[in-house]
């Protein structure tokens, strides 16, 4: 009568681990004003592929987030900064 029981593991192992979350610091703290014209601090929130980044990476809230966006646009449509990132080849 030697039975081999597979090994039980508890399926909520994973689920019972929490995620530390650390709070971002908001660079442009209360300032209600984003410059378009100033792409070196533009380039603090776009990616080496020149992709706009999200605010949970940022740490920007939502309203600072939107003109962040827009003066990112508007940027790009005056050729301050670019569209996409240039290749290396």
């Amino acid at each position: 009568m030697n039975q081999i029981f597979p090994m039980q593991t508890n399926s909520n192992f994973r689920n019972n681990k929490q995620r530390v979350v650390k709070k971002k610091n908001n660079p442009i703290r209360k300032s209600r004003i984003v410059d378009y014209l100033d792409p070196k601090f533009l380039g603090r929130f776009t990616n080496d592929q020149g992709k706009i980044l999200p605010k949970r990476i940022t740490g920007l809230n939502a309203f600072q987030q939107r003109r962040v966006a827009l003066a990112i646009k508007y940027a790009r449509h005056l050729a301050l900064i670019p569209f996409v990132a240039q290749d290396i080849a």
